[in-house]
């Protein structure tokens, strides 16, 4: 059996491998190098990104942010 990896340049790759709140630490320190000493993030916190209709008719909304 082949090993499987997750391309972080996908949306989806990204997403499951920064969007949970056990890799917290991990993206922390991700957008520090990204950002190169110009600014230190040390917290961050994570969203609901969805919004949900009022109704079964209503659209739902998800926030890719």
């Amino acid at each position: 059996m082949q090993p499987r990896y997750i391309n972080p340049y996908t949306d989806f790759g990204f997403k499951k491998i920064f969007s949970s709140a056990n890799a917290k630490d991990i993206l922390i320190d991700f957008l520090n190098q990204v950002l190169g000493g110009q600014e230190k993030i040390q917290d961050l916190t994570y969203n609901n990104l969805e919004k949900l209709g009022n109704s079964k008719n209503d659209r739902n909304s998800i926030f890719d942010i």
